[in-house]
């Protein structure tokens, strides 16, 4: 029986590794960062922050759709919503012949048109456990991308919602003012 599901990746980062440094290098990032993040020509000064670029789930999760392009060639291969909420990547995804399933008015994923054959890739973010199972019944193979930071988030909340707590709950969810980033 395939496999249907895909949380790791398939091994082929050496493959695709080209194509993302074509996509997303930028020669002018490189001189910033070797000037000390700041190049002031005349009256004109451009800064860097240092903790620039891509966090960690989101390379893993443009890297896993690199991957499963170069994986199933002639596989129809849909997104389910944006990637990372970043119109640049979802662009060039979309100019690789990924298809992206867009919210219907209700705020809903249309799955109608998924079939068995077809290869669905969940974003960075995660999709709704109802969404999950919906894909998971049609028997296409599933890439996740979600991050591994943004499950754990999402399991705190529901093992909260367990508890049984009598009152209404509230989830606010923040982030520390200084993230550590993973680096290119």
């Amino acid at each position: 029986m395939e496999q249907t599901y895909f949380r790791k990746g398939f091994g082929l980062k050496g493959e695709i590794q080209g194509a993302l440094t074509d996509d997303y290098h930028s020669a002018v990032v490189d001189e910033l960062r070797a000037r000390g993040y700041q190049i002031t020509v005349d009256d004109l000064t451009v800064r860097l922050a240092q903790e620039f670029g891509f966090c960690y789930g989101v390379d893993r999760a443009v890297e896993y759709a690199y991957e499963t392009r170069t994986k199933f060639p002639d596989r129809r291969i849909l997104l389910v919503g944006e990637i990372i909420h970043n119109p640049h990547v979802n662009q060039k995804l979309a100019t690789m012949g990924i298809v992206i399933i867009a919210r219907s008015a209700a705020g809903e994923f249309d799955f109608d048109g998924v079939g068995a054959d077809d290869v669905v890739i969940l974003p960075a973010f995660g999709v709704t456990r109802e969404d999950f199972e919906r894909l998971r019944g049609i028997g296409c193979v599933l890439v996740d991308t979600t991050c591994g930071s943004v499950l754990n988030v999402w399991k705190r909340v529901e093992s909260y919602a367990k508890d049984g707590s009598p009152r209404s709950s509230t989830a606010s969810i923040t982030t520390r003012r200084r993230r550590r980033r993973h680096r290119r």
